[in-house]
């Protein structure tokens, strides 16, 4: 049997204490019910008690916590359990990179940063490539930060205009049956767009884009013909397009343009026997290695916690 082993982490306030282990001791809950060890507080500081690998483990865990904290890093139970994933592989200290530097700022000032390992190699990719996947589940922020990054570069003039785009298919409706023009009629399926739009720019300013044709949002059919330069174009909802709107779509790409194709292969709208474009893109191209393919796992989502699982137990039926 494996001897015990004590670990003591000295805090400078009170208040680091309280910060680490959340309102009513909620992150230290969620600590203790992973991890097979004892944990309090004696005076200013924490005493970890257990094998000698969980303590390791912990410990590691409690550093890379207290210096985000220390950084006026304010923890959320995301991050705990983020945090406990990587710890698991002894890795917690990636979650110091992704809190140095922000990708961009709302249009209230409030800092944007990526949130996971997946979304750190996402935008990575984003900018070392002109074309980019990302494939994942819902809430991985897959759309969020391809917008957030493309008014990043329509602001510091790399690009002249983005392009927002997605198929005009959802489950169980069409665009013929929907009332009002045909502005009205994609604008649902636009809504997306317009909320990540809206955080960064503000409503006001993604008025203006849109009036002087500094963004575009319109549906892929719209996109056949047309060759886009000096563009930052995302794709939307990639999975419902059929093979052919995938070729015509990549085909557009001009000089001067990156293009985020994004989208959720579980999560294919189309009607039976339609192959989906993103899956045959995946297939086709993935060997292409200018390209970048992107793949979110569960771990990435950044919703509430339920999501993850709720993620995870479709998946797991699924294999069943």
């Amino acid at each position: 049997m494996e001897q015990a082993t004590t670990v003591k982490i000295s805090l400078k306030t009170p208040a680091e204490g309280q910060a680490l282990f959340g309102p009513q001791d909620k992150f230290l809950h969620l600590i203790e019910e992973a991890v097979p060890a004892s944990i309090f507080t004696r005076e200013e500081s924490i005493v970890i008690q257990g094998a000698a690998a969980e303590t390791t483990r912990l410990e590691h865990l409690f550093t890379v916590l207290l210096e985000l904290i220390r950084n006026q890093y304010v923890l959320t139970e995301r991050d705990v359990n983020y945090a406990l994933d990587l710890s698991r592989e002894m890795k917690a200290d990636q979650l110091l990179d992704l809190f140095k530097g922000e990708i961009a700022v709302t249009h209230k000032g409030k800092p944007i940063r990526v949130k996971t390992i997946g979304q750190k190699q996402y935008v990575n990719e984003i900018k070392r490539k002109d074309i980019v996947f990302g494939i994942g589940p819902a809430g991985t922020g897959k759309t969020y930060i391809a917008v957030v990054l493309a008014v990043a570069a329509l602001k510091e003039g790399r690009i002249k205009r983005i392009v927002l785009t997605r198929p005009a298919v959802e489950a169980g409706e069409n665009l013929g049956f929907l009332p009002g023009d045909l502005q009205e009629k994609v604008d649902p399926y636009l809504r997306p767009l317009y909320d990540a739009l809206n955080d960064v720019l503000g409503p006001d300013q993604v008025v203006k884009s849109l009036e002087r044709g500094l963004i575009e949002i319109a549906p892929l059919a719209y996109m056949r013909g047309r060759t886009l330069d000096d563009s930052f174009i995302i794709l939307d909802e990639a999975q419902n397009t059929t093979p052919e709107q995938m070729k015509m779509f990549l085909t557009r790409l001009g000089f001067g343009s990156k293009m985020v194709i994004t989208g959720d292969v579980t999560q294919i709208d189309l009607p039976r026997g339609k192959s989906s474009g993103l899956v045959e893109a995946r297939r086709i191209l993935s060997k292409i290695e200018e390209l970048g393919f992107i793949t979110f796992a569960e771990q990435d989502v950044v919703r509430h916690s339920l999501v993850q699982k709720i993620i995870v137990a479709y998946n797991e039926d699924k294999e069943g």
